[in-house]
């Protein structure tokens, strides 16, 4: 038996480079698998490049937006009947200044995915879960959720408050057999880093790739796959004793 034998899976954020390993590692192990993000082209491209034909469906949506998070919810329940795992993965870096420097406007963009986006799945996906009486939360927040990172408060702020939300989400939960847990990668070689590198040293992205690898005692970023194989054991009912925990996958850079 395979571990999460046709059992139905949420992705938010799927078509980035975790949410797409998540969901490679969700069909080899038997799921049914939505897709959510908001590019509709990369949702297509992703959905293609899985072939997981109909066990993949993908939903359009804006996850700050709370009628487009009960569309995606919706159409997940209309496709596959049910929703067993929701990985609330969905998040944006913003961008990499001072505090005092940043934009008001883009911290705002930074809460409304990474915080409200996170709380809208929550509010819509477990009372489907609670009905059920089982599931299984993944919420994605960082190093970043448990440590400070100069230049980047908007994202360390947002990765902070899902660690609460965990924890409020689990003790809520419990009553219904449903766990909710979160993940804390280091820097992951995906495109955010690129991001953020070029952010860190917008003449020498590379040497900010450098200086970055320097911190995590493995000396590498993670790698999406990484990240997938964790999630993987939080969705599965290997890890039926555990909620209201942050994972850190991280490299070593908690131990420093």
């Amino acid at each position: 038996m395979k571990r999460l034998q046709d059992k139905v899976a949420i992705i938010t954020g799927g078509s980035g480079g975790i949410g797409k390993a998540v969901a490679e590692r969700f069909l080899d192990e038997g799921a049914f698998v939505m897709l959510v993000d908001i590019d509709q082209d990369a949702l297509d491209a992703t959905r293609q490049a899985l072939g997981g034909g109909d066990r993949v469906a993908v939903a359009r949506a804006d996850v700050s937006s709370e009628a487009d998070v009960v569309r995606y919810v919706e159409a997940t329940m209309e496709a596959f009947g049910r929703i067993d795992v929701f990985f609330n993965n969905a998040g944006i870096e913003g961008k990499v200044a001072p505090l005092e420097e940043q934009a008001i406007a883009m911290f705002d963009k930074v809460l409304a995915i990474n915080v409200r986006g996170a709380y809208l799945g929550l509010k819509h996906v477990l009372p489907h879960m609670y009905a059920a009486g089982a599931g299984s939360v993944v919420n994605t927040s960082s190093v970043a959720g448990l440590d400070g990172s100069a230049g980047v408060l908007p994202y360390v702020t947002s990765k902070h408050a899902l660690v609460g939300m965990t924890k409020v989400a689990a003790i809520e939960a419990a009553a219904h057999d449903v766990r909710v847990n979160s993940v804390h990668p280091s820097p992951v070689n995906t495109r955010m880093m690129r991001s953020l590198e070029a952010g860190f040293d917008p003449g020498d992205a590379e040497a900010a790739r450098i200086g970055i690898e320097k911190t995590i005692p493995l000396g590498r970023y993670g790698e999406p796959a990484d990240i997938a194989n964790l999630v993987l054991f939080l969705a599965s009912d290997e890890s039926r004793f555990i909620t209201g925990a942050q994972y850190r996958i991280d490299g070593g850079m908690g131990a420093t």
